[in-house]
């Protein structure tokens, strides 16, 4: 193309609208996308976004390493893994659904169950996605405030749900406040909900809990019909890089988020990393229970510093900081500590590396000396 004729391109590119003049959905465009956790600089630690800070067995990357046919589509239906979660929790295979990390199971479940016009109740604040997974289904949120102890209202949730809703989420430990709901408090919630609505119960940190109350997903999935557990690979097995999610529940729920995936997204490398983290279970988690000892440390300094946090059972803290969040957060970072804050409630921080705490705690200290006497993070004052 001669000059004359480039510039004559170019002239004509200007005349076509541009990406301002394309239809997009109004509640997409103002739902905030998805925010990861920062990364760290090298002489910091990052404990923003609930990451295991154990690498990964080395058996593990050898299975990485052994599925090297990457040119190769991946087992759509993660057969041999859902086999083996099968064989392990007395269910059949189609009673497994594995999906590239438990945040992609939400989505198929909730698309294959809410629409416009329906409604999708959670606790808030709760996992901070699920406003823009019920958004991109074209439904409704109706978020439900937690109590004061930062847990899940289950009474106000079950009184909130209508001939609209679809869908109920509960999470347990919840995110980013860590703590658990009782079997006893979950058998009654599903007493009161209508056999119609799907009750999706989020529990992918479930490896670090330790009290002996909480509910288990695994151990009455096959009481209700309506529930569908969720778990991950991705915390206790550290395999949060390579994107593995399972879900237990009916073969008709299944099937409904099997129809509304992305067909081949969970990797053969992925698949092959979470059967060999099973095989090395004991070994796994016996890393969860250094990371649990370490976290009631934390908590148990953190107290003494005179902060009000609630009781958690994750591999993770919340410190409600309210209006003094940024400068929170920025304290946290002077000290070489990498949070998640959220802004106007408070921070979450991760259980990281052992030499992460005594920078973790002497951040701490200095934010709750300077939080106003009252405060509601504070005890003391």
């Amino acid at each position: 193309m001669s000059r004359l004729g480039k510039v004559n391109a170019l002239e004509d590119a200007s005349r076509l609208p541009n990406a301002s003049h394309v239809r997009l959905r109004p509640e997409i465009i103002a739902t905030p996308p998805y925010r990861q956790g920062k990364p760290a600089a090298p002489d910091a630690f990052k404990l923003s976004s609930n990451e295991n800070p154990f690498p990964p067995l080395p058996g593990v990357i050898e299975a990485i390493s052994a599925a090297h046919d990457v040119n190769r589509y991946p087992d759509a239906t993660a057969t041999a893994l859902r086999e083996r979660l099968a064989a392990e929790h007395g269910v059949s295979a189609d009673e497994i659904h594995v999906g590239s990390g438990s945040v992609a199971l939400l989505s198929q479940f909730i698309q294959a169950a809410a629409g416009p016009g329906d409604e999708v109740l959670y606790s808030w604040r709760s996992f901070e996605a699920y406003p823009g997974l019920v958004t991109v289904a074209g439904a409704t949120s109706v978020p439900i405030a937690n109590n004061g102890n930062g847990a899940h209202d289950l009474t106000s949730i079950a009184d909130a749900i209508t001939d609209r809703t679809r869908v109920v989420i509960v999470c347990t430990p919840n995110n980013p406040t860590g703590t658990i709901i009782t079997a006893i408090d979950f058998a009654a919630f599903m007493q009161k909900v209508p056999a119609h609505v799907l009750v999706l119960l989020d529990e992918a940190y479930a490896e670090f809990v330790r009290d002996d109350t909480a509910v288990n997903g695994l151990d009455i999935v096959g009481r209700y019909p309506n529930l569908v557990v969720l778990r991950t690979f991705s915390k206790a097995y550290g395999l949060a890089g390579l994107r593995v999610g399972w879900a237990l529940g009916s073969e008709q729920l299944l099937d409904a988020a099997r129809a509304s995936a992305i067909p081949l997204s969970v990797t053969g490398p992925a698949q092959a990393a979470a059967i060999a983290s099973l095989d090395r279970s004991d070994e796994l988690l016996s890393r969860v229970d250094v990371l649990v000892e370490r976290r009631d440390h934390v908590v148990a300094r953190l107290r003494e510093q005179g902060w009000a946090i609630p009781a958690t059972q994750s591999n993770f803290v919340w410190l409600a900081t309210g209006n003094e969040t940024d400068a929170a957060a920025a304290t946290f970072t002077e000290h070489g500590i990498v949070s998640r804050p959220f802004a106007g409630a408070g921070i979450r921080l991760s259980i990281g590396e052992p030499e992460s705490v005594d920078k973790l705690l002497a951040a701490a200290e200095v934010i709750v000396n300077s939080l106003p006497s009252g405060h509601g993070a504070r005890t003391l004052g």
